[in-house]
């Protein structure tokens, strides 16, 4: 076991510092105190984090740490840390690692034994929830789902039995087609999509996910909340052999997928299995 604790002595430390996602004005002042006393910052974007540390007059060195070199980076960090500096790291917008980089470098500093300390702060996860007028607890955040198909159909057939609040970020010109599928798989729910949240043309649009052409060339920044499962889903045989066949199409061994299907659906492993041996078993007959 590995305990933290986190301002019992002065430690060099990972400060994950949230930022504004629209609104300059929604940052908090030990946020800026943090970001003015670290040795350096971690960026995703060091040119849009340029103008909110110019805006607080923040001077701190900045560094990029983006999805593409963050692997690249932690062996600097991992440095930084040991000559004593702490280190602060911000994404684009929000909370870090929602959604955003970090996830490498913080399991590994956790690893090491070297102090997380997480900010609280912005994130477009809290004010899309609790404005949307759909149950905000329990809820079950995603992000974004995969862009392809064979994948995101994967994600949404083990999610449509949830009865969380399911709450996802998709880009605007991915928005119809998301729609559509999860309209596909879940069937008709109540949804509520905000845009441009605490920017000037911040939009909630609540709707039924029926309805979900209506919500045609849209713009900005987008949360997608649907309302969880109505009712248990009956699981029948079908779904899950091709639930199981997604998942070997996928990479995964027979016994793998079969294991995977069976805890996602909440069903026991042999009724799967037997399920998709019944099923081979009438294709082979087929040949």
């Amino acid at each position: 076991m590995k305990i933290q604790n986190s301002f019992s002595e002065q430690q060099p430390s990972l400060y994950l510092v949230p930022t504004p996602i629209g609104n300059i004005q929604d940052i908090t002042y030990r946020a800026i105190d943090i970001l003015n006393e670290v040795a350096v910052i971690y960026a995703e974007d060091t040119r849009h984090s340029g103008a909110l540390l110019k805006h607080y007059n923040i001077k701190t060195p900045m560094i990029s740490l983006h999805q593409h070199n963050e692997s690249a980076r932690i062996s600097t960090i991992l440095e930084k840390l040991h000559e004593g500096k702490s280190i602060a790291l911000i994404s684009d917008a929000g909370t870090p690692l929602m959604s955003d980089p970090g996830e490498q470098l913080v399991a590994k500093l956790t690893a090491e034994g070297i102090p997380v300390i997480a900010l609280p702060g912005a994130t477009a996860i809290m004010p899309a929830l609790t404005a949307s007028g759909l149950p905000a607890h329990p809820y079950l955040f995603y992000g974004f789902l995969p862009t392809k198909q064979t994948q995101k159909l994967k994600v949404l057939k083990k999610l449509q039995s949830y009865s969380e609040t399911l709450v996802f970020y998709e880009a605007p010109h991915r928005i119809l087609d998301t729609l559509e599928t999860i309209y596909k798989i879940f069937g008709n729910r109540k949804a509520v999509l905000a845009r441009e949240l605490t920017k000037r043309f911040e939009t909630f649009y609540r709707f039924s996910l029926e309805d979900y052409a209506l919500l045609d060339h849209l713009k900005g920044e987008m949360v997608l909340i649907i309302e969880g499962s109505p009712e248990e889903i009956v699981v029948t045989d079908g779904d899950v052999v091709e639930h199981i066949e997604l998942m070997i199409a996928d990479g995964y061994r027979e016994m793998e997928a079969i294991k995977h299907v069976a805890k996602s659906r909440k069903i026991p492993k042999n009724d799967a299995y037997m399920a998709f041996q019944k099923y081979k078993k009438t294709q082979e007959g087929k040949e």
